[in-house]
């Protein structure tokens, strides 16, 4: 029986105010569910209607359950506190700041506060969740075991931090038995430990410095990322790298004792592998490790390996024009994974052949030392989006360059550059290392410009 008939009533006529719509279609999709099941919705937003007219286009003939009218509430523009003070729930995105005066006004007035991914989870009852967390390598993991699952004909969904994805609208669609995989971030984390509860399967990646602006201490951010086994169960599994276990095993020790931690060894040398560099060898050992649990046949396990492809953003090929690769990773938002692009395709590079980095953008208070120290040893040119990362790097880059360094406000202008530059058997890498916001809507937005114009 699908869960959707055991909560179809959950939301009927219940006052949820939502905080932040957005234009990437994971709230809005949040809020089409929502509305279908009955839902009085208030819907808040820093940005105005205009800003919004993509998404609102797309709520505009849902009515008011009690009324019968057009009934979804806007207050646009900006937030007031009164529409946290009369609600059942509130559903909010995964960055409001900690210290939100409108949260703190819901938490005053004992209303709950979830994310989709927590709301979600505390309804699909019977359902096998597999989460995955990390700074880097969790969308490559979270689809990669969806792509092995898949391939053995196991009833699966993919959810979480996935583009255009509500996971909350997964209610209607899965069983008891099923297994859903959700990548988390670390606001979706804090929403899940909020909740407590943890994924049945953890997989923890690693923990890089990252979203300081947001969180201001390592503490923090770890925190929030260890509630994806921290109410794990002695039955549930727990799998992270070697770095990880280090951190685990210092704050959470229990957890430690029974975590697997597998290493790039469990990826057999024979397997044709279409993922570039060591640390995707090592992503592909994790998931690896989750199908193993699952008693997935290693036949099939290999199968779904060697045929899987990078995925969108994360060094990913998307050309190659008059002998010239081109490779997508804009996902690349820390200094420490452009670095780690580089070395992949380092060691891809045909004969004669240079990379050409398009990198910079907004600063997430990291500290880009080893990065300006690295980076002039990988490129023969480098382009970087104007933002306060950049300004980080031009102050810390020695005045005399061994290569040609330029700085530009559009994507139009860092590929007319590097064409410009491009030679035979070069690589024209989008790794910017920083934020988008400033130039580009979001990452997937400077992403999809890049694709654009290589096309």
């Amino acid at each position: 029986m699908a869960i959707k008939k055991e909560t179809e009533k959950i939301f009927v006529g219940k006052k949820i105010t939502i905080l932040g719509l957005g234009l990437l279609g994971g709230a809005l999709n949040d809020a089409i569910f929502l509305a279908e099941h009955g839902a009085e919705l208030t819907v808040t937003d820093l940005k105005n209607a205009e800003q919004l007219a993509s998404s609102l286009e797309k709520l505009k003939d849902y009515k008011n359950p009690s009324t019968g009218r057009a009934g979804i509430k806007y207050v646009l523009g900006g937030h007031r506190l009164e529409d946290f003070r009369d609600a059942d729930m509130i559903l909010q995105p995964g960055n409001v700041p900690m210290d939100s005066p409108y949260l703190a006004e819901a938490k005053k007035n004992n209303i709950p506060i979830f994310v989709s991914e927590s709301l979600f989870a505390k309804y699909a009852e019977g359902v096998t969740l597999i989460g995955v967390t990390g700074t880097r390598g969790k969308s490559t993991v979270s689809q990669l075991v969806y792509e092995i699952l898949k391939t053995a004909k196991k009833k699966v969904f993919l959810a979480g931090n996935v583009k255009g994805v509500s996971t909350l609208a997964l209610l209607d669609k899965v069983k008891k038995g099923d297994i859903v995989v959700m990548e988390l971030d670390s606001w979706a984390l804090h929403g899940i430990g909020d909740i407590k509860q943890s994924p049945n399967i953890a997989v923890f990646t690693n923990l890089m410095v990252d979203h300081q602006n947001f969180y201001g201490s390592m503490d923090k951010y770890f925190a929030d990322k260890a509630n994806i086994f921290l109410n794990q169960t002695e039955n549930d599994q727990l799998v992270c790298g070697a770095e990880v276990l280090k951190m685990i095993q210092k704050k959470y020790k229990k957890f430690g004792g029974r975590a697997i931690t597998p290493d790039a060894n469990v990826v057999p040398k024979s397997w044709k592998i279409k993922l570039l560099g060591e640390h995707n060898r090592q992503n592909i050992a994790y998931a690896i490790t989750v199908a193993r649990t699952l008693d997935i046949p290693e036949k099939t396990i290999k199968q779904a390996v060697e045929s899987f492809n990078p995925v969108s953003g994360r060094l990913e090929l998307v050309g190659e024009k008059l002998w010239v690769r081109y490779y997508n990773d804009t996902t690349a938002t820390t200094p420490e994974a452009c670095l780690e692009a580089l070395k992949a395709l380092k060691m891809s590079l045909k004969p004669g052949g240079g990379i050409i980095l398009i990198s910079g953008g907004t600063d997430k208070g990291l500290d880009y030392r080893v990065y300006v120290k690295e980076v002039p040893k990988q490129v023969k040119n480098l382009i970087l989006f104007k933002g306060t990362a950049t300004d980080k790097i031009l102050k810390l880059l020695p005045k005399k360059l061994l290569f040609t360094l330029v700085v530009v406000e559009s994507m139009e202008a860092a590929m007319d550059l590097a064409r410009n530059f491009a030679e035979k058997n070069d690589v024209v890498l989008l790794s910017p290392g920083a934020a988008s916001f400033g130039i580009f809507k979001n990452e997937f937005d400077r992403g999809e410009q890049f694709v654009k114009l290589v096309g």
